[in-house]
């Protein structure tokens, strides 16, 4: 039995992840100051240990981090658009947060440091496949705040010896996501919509392509990057490998929910990637991983969820 420190536990993945790890019988601490995170996230995670407050207070990180195997880092504002409105505000969490921690993990000689990168770190590089070894190009603060961070990642490994994955997500989806935010991803806003019986909202001509990976395939990608051997300071893409336009989303959420609505398309959004497509042949090799569920039965246990809800 391990001891893991999930950060942004009470948010989409941290709650995720902290879920499946305390069913595997592993002591869980989390840390959230519920700036985005919901409460109600955390009603189920029974023998969590809840530690509240920002990772932006350097006694928050010493308290978090002692005593621990493995840090899994997801606090963050995770949002593009946001970032763009905000980026001083968004850089002090994304940036200057992460690194306290770094230095509180370090301190606390934990054994493995894993940290949630995004894909926009790739930005629209017009490589078919976005690789690992590509020079980063994001669009945005978000994105650049992310490869910010992996940096510091490889620093701190180099400097100090500690152990550090970075996990970069594509777009992530699946049970307990906030369909309600102004930022909220699109897999979650077209559910609802359809849902309530309204025109799902498309930022664009929806021809645009993402690569949606399932909550499950990124617990499993954490679960390996902990204990894989021979992985510290690298980064590896986590996705599914397969590319998906948002009107063929639309089309595959219309028949999951039962409706025949026409997206609704606004104009874009300064700091969206157009295509995005991940090479995920690096994780294969050296974690061992491979997508446990794939995006259509993610999206039909996605749909089963959120109509449970409805």
């Amino acid at each position: 039995m391990a001891t893991y420190l999930v950060t942004g536990v009470a948010g989409f993945i941290g709650s995720n992840l902290a879920a499946d790890l305390l069913a595997s019988g592993e002591r869980v601490r989390g840390v959230d100051n519920f700036s985005s995170g919901k409460r109600n996230n955390l009603t189920a995670l029974h023998g969590l240990d809840l530690i509240e407050g920002t990772i932006a207070d350097p006694e928050i990180c010493r308290r978090a981090c002692s005593g621990v195997d493995y840090v899994l880092h997801h606090a963050a504002i995770p949002s593009v658009p946001r970032s763009v409105a905000e980026p001083i505000e968004t850089d002090r969490v994304n940036v200057h947060a992460t690194v306290q921690l770094l230095a509180a993990a370090r301190d606390a000689s934990v054994k493995r440091f894993v940290f949630a990168g995004s894909s926009a770190a790739y930005g629209d590089s017009p490589a078919p496949k976005k690789r690992e070894e590509m020079l980063p190009a994001p669009l945005s603060p978000y994105g650049a705040q992310k490869v910010a961070c992996e940096l510091y990642l490889r620093a701190f490994h180099r400097c100090y010896g500690l152990e550090t994955v970075g996990l970069r997500y594509f777009n992530v989806f699946g049970p307990q996501q906030d369909p309600q935010s102004e930022y909220a991803a699109v897999i979650p806003k077209f559910i609802t919509a359809l849902l309530a019986g309204e025109a799902p909202p498309i930022f664009g001509d929806g021809q645009q392509t993402r690569d949606f990976v399932y909550i499950a395939n990124v617990i499993h990608a954490n679960r390996l990057a902990c204990t894989a051997p021979g992985v510290a300071g690298h980064l590896f893409n986590v996705a599914c490998g397969e590319p998906l336009d948002l009107n063929a989303l639309v089309s595959i959420l219309n028949e999951l929910t039962g409706q025949q609505l026409a997206a609704r398309h606004l104009p874009p959004r300064a700091g969206d990637i157009r295509d995005s497509l991940a090479d995920i042949s690096k994780a294969r090799t050296m974690l061992g991983y491979e997508p446990v569920v794939p995006t259509r039965e993610g999206l039909s246990r996605t749909v089963a969820w959120y109509k449970s809800r409805a």
